[in-house]
This record gives C-alpha cells, sequence and structure tokens, in this order.
C-alpha cells in the first residue's frame, strides 16, 4: 500500500512539473508576441500549483513593465532577487522598475564597522554560512587528528596551527550565521500597491496625516495592529498604512 502511494504521489508530482514546464514555455511565446497580459496569466497559473523559481517570477515582472503596471513588476523582480540575489539582469530591471515610482526616498548612510560588519553578512545567504561553518567543523577535527596522530614535529606545529585556524574561521562563521539569521527574521519588505495611500500618525483613520506613498514604493513593515501596519521609510520616517495598500514580500 505505501509502494503504491509512493507511486501515485511521484506520478502526481511529476504531472504538476511537466504542467508548470508547458504553461511556462506558453507564457514565454505570449510575451515574445507581445501579448503580455496572456502570458501573466500563463505564470500567475504556474504561481497557483505552489511553484517558484527566479525565471519565473523574472518573466512575470517583465510582463508587467511592459504594460506599466509599477507595483506589480516591482514587486516580482523583488521576488526573483530574494531566489537569485547576484543576478545582474534582476537588479539592472529592477532599477529600471523603480525609475517609474513618483516616490523619491533618500536612505540613511551607514558607515564605519557597522556598515562592513552588515556587508560582510549579507555577502553570502544563512545556509551558505551554515554550510561553511560545517566544512570547517571538519577541517578542524581532520588536522586535529592528523596533529594527534603525526610524529614529526614540523607536521605537528602545522596542524596545530591549522586547526586553531579553522576553529577561529569556524567560530566567526557561526556568528554570522546567527547574524544573518536575526536580520533575515527582522527584514519584512513589502510594497505598495495602492495607487496612493495616506501614511498615518497612528493605526486610525482618525490620527493625522504624516506622509504619502504611491505605489511602487518598498517599505520595512515593523510592526502590526488588526488591519493595519506600521512601515519604516529607508530615511528612516515611520507610519501607520492599511495593510490593504501594500503586499509583503515575505510570509508574514
Amino acid at each position: 500500500m505505501k509502494k503504491l502511494l509512493y507511486i501515485l504521489s511521484f506520478l502526481f508530482c511529476f504531472g504538476l512539473f511537466a504542467q508548470s514546464d508547458a504553461l511556462f514555455k506558453q507564457g514565454n511565446a505570449l510575451y515574445n508576441e507581445g501579448k503580455y497580459a496572456e502570458a501573466i496569466q500563463k505564470y500567475d497559473a504556474i504561481l497557483n500549483t505552489k511553484k517558484h523559481s527566479a525565471d519565473l517570477y523574472f518573466n512575470l515582472a517583465n510582463a508587467h513593465y511592459k504594460l506599466n503596471n509599477i507595483a506589480p513588476s516591482i514587486f516580482y523582480y523583488e521576488k526573483a532577487l530574494q531566489l537569485s540575489p547576484n543576478d545582474k539582469d534582476i537588479k539592472n530591471n529592477l532599477a529600471f522598475a523603480r525609475n517609474m515610482t513618483v516616490d523619491a526616498i533618500g536612505i540613511v548612510p551607514e558607515v564605519g564597522f557597522s556598515k562592513l560588519f552588515k556587508n560582510v553578512t549579507h555577502s553570502m545567504s544563512f545556509d551558505a554560512w551554515a554550510k561553511t561553518a560545517v566544512i570547517l567543523v571538519f577541517l578542524f577535527v581532520i588536522l586535529f587528528l592528523v596533529y594527534y596522530f603525526a610524529y614529526s614535529t614540523i607536521r605537528k606545529r602545522l596542524t596545530f596551527i591549522g586547526s586553531i585556524v579553522s576553529l577561529v574561521l569556524l567560530c566567526i562563521s557561526l556568528a554570522f550565521a546567527f547574524q544573518k539569521y536575526a536580520l533575515d527574521k527582522k527584514d519584512k519588505p513589502a510594497i505598495v500597491f495602492a495607487q496612493e495611500t495616506q501614511v498615518k500618525s497612528e493605526p486610525n483613520l482618525r490620527s493625522e496625516e504624516s506622509f504619502r506613498l504611491h505605489e511602487g514604493t518598498k517599505v520595512q513593515v515593523v510592526d502590526s495592529v488588526n488591519n493595519w501596519r506600521k512601515v519604516k521609510l529607508s530615511d528612516g520616517k515611520t507610519g501607520w498604512l492599511a495593510s490593504d495598500d501594500i503586499k509583503t514580500l515575505t510570509a508574514f
């Protein structure tokens, strides 16, 4: 019975993969023909099957960009960038899409050790830092065993130094891994989808308007109260807006 379930599950997954691949090719063909709205329907159909990839998000963003859909294009470029953070094509197209936005928001500059530490932390993903730590554990164990069983004084000295260095690097990798995990957990980006939204000083309609935002602007969600989200801009400004006016890039 279990074998039958495994076979049925495999065939079901294979069928979904084949269907998604066919839809992706159809979407690409429609895109090349200039039928961007129809291409979007095909790409959305793939998303409805819970299939995700950087290529899918990238093509979906391109189709929205061709239709001047500012918020969706930026949203899906950002989703693609999450899966492929070093892709130059995604970064370039995202920059073009951001040029269509209305809001010109500055960035609070970081300097000194804080900037360096954050740049190094974000140079690799949490998984990459964790894998590096695991490799260094094996390296430390191997070097320590060679040191322990070696008879040559030079070999003992070299493997001892190597094991100490690998142990230090291991601790550093673990520190960056935990820091990356903490930063990723705090990171809750969202894109404004409303054409224009009022940002309030408090989470209610009676409060004063602090400022306004327009579609395509990227914000950070820092708090939530009922149907309100407290957002923070890259220039440090904060305020509350309706949750329906934004779409989060990560699970919230």
